[in-house]
């Protein structure tokens, strides 16, 4: 079972995360959920982008330039696909040789 490396960096994670909630968010709405700065949430959304994940819209608000993201239908089938290997992995029963504390 592997885990997406492209979706596995943690804010790429939260960002996913949050897409796929929406049919789509505005770039600032989506830093300040994530509590990142522009240039670390358009990098990571870049790296997206670049997997065919994200689809990165630009457009006006009046005269107010406004940035959108949205999780593609590949990215969303690549989310469903590592939450439910996040799922195989954590049904799994510890080894022998993991046990709690006792």
């Amino acid at each position: 079972m592997n885990l997406d490396p492209v979706i596995h960096a943690p804010v790429r994670l939260q960002i996913v995360s949050l897409l796929a909630t929406a049919s789509e968010a505005e770039f600032s709405f989506v830093r300040d959920n994530l509590e990142v700065s522009d240039s670390v949430l358009s990098k990571h959304a870049s790296a997206l982008e670049t997997a065919g994940y994200v689809h990165i819209r630009k457009g006006h608000v009046g005269k107010r330039p406004r940035t959108w993201l949205k999780l593609t239908d590949q990215g969303r089938a690549a989310f469903r696909e590592y939450v439910a290997t996040l799922q195989r992995i954590v049904g799994q029963p510890l080894s022998n040789t993991v046990q709690e504390a006792s």
